[in-house]
């Protein structure tokens, strides 16, 4: 087995006001040459933005983007004509594919917006653009690992263009388990939202994040009132 050991505090800033970023990985004007990417795993922000700001008309493509709302509610406005509204407890997907122009606002007025944003480099290129959104609540199971992204689009949760899986875990009591990967080649992303849990005898606190590979397996100890997400990837 393989790891790397991600701290909180070792992770890229910036601060502009009405945003305030944490990249476990090089994006912007945060570049580090040890933190471009984990596998297929390219970004993870984690995002607070002030009160009625947001990110305007922007767009991507050859992208898989997975965005999960902790707190506050995410407006979203997009080239397909998707407009709606993303809360905390739902999870949103959108295949950059060709092409696809998108805005994302804090729809609130006086309450801040946390998030995490996640982009995933596909397995296949210049897909045709798509967009889904989902409640967790309708996935989560307490004191286990439930999944809310995975690469099959008949599963219970959402889906991408990539072998990947993605994870959560909410644990309101200690709570010990194996998670095994799902396919040869595959690491772990493991990045802790709230709480404490030891992965294979590294400790981690809340925003702390352990990469995991060259394994099938390993074990997870959850403290309780712990949150975790865990980001399952092809390494190559």
């Amino acid at each position: 087995m393989q790891k790397v050991f991600h701290a909180s505090s070792s992770r890229g800033e910036a601060n502009h006001g009405w945003l305030h970023a944490k990249h476990s990985f090089s994006f912007a004007n945060y570049f580090n040459p040890d933190r471009i990417q984990f596998g297929a795993l390219r970004v993870l922000n984690d995002d607070t933005i002030a009160p009625g700001m947001g990110f305007g008309t922007h767009p991507h493509n050859n992208m898989e983007i997975i965005t999960i709302p902790l707190e506050g509610a995410l407006e979203h406005k997009d080239s397909m004509d998707n407009v709606g509204v993303i809360e905390a407890d739902e999870i949103q997907v959108m295949s950059a594919g060709t092409g696809v122009s998108h805005s994302e606002y804090n729809k609130n007025k006086d309450l801040s917006l946390s998030l995490l944003q996640i982009w995933i480099l596909p397995k296949a290129q210049n897909v045709t653009p798509r967009y889904d959104q989902k409640n967790i609540k309708e996935l989560k199971k307490v004191n286990e690992l439930y999944p809310v992204v995975t690469p099959d689009p008949k599963a219970t949760g959402m889906w991408i263009h990539q072998d990947a899986w993605f994870h959560m875990g909410d644990f309101d009591k200690a709570t010990e388990l194996e998670y095994r990967i799902h396919k040869k080649g595959n690491g772990v992303y493991a990045f802790l939202i709230e709480g404490a849990v030891e992965i294979d005898g590294e400790n981690l606190e809340k925003r702390d994040a352990l990469g995991v590979w060259d394994t099938d397996h390993f074990t997870l100890k959850a403290h309780p009132q712990s949150r975790i997400l865990l980001i399952e990837v092809p390494m190559h």
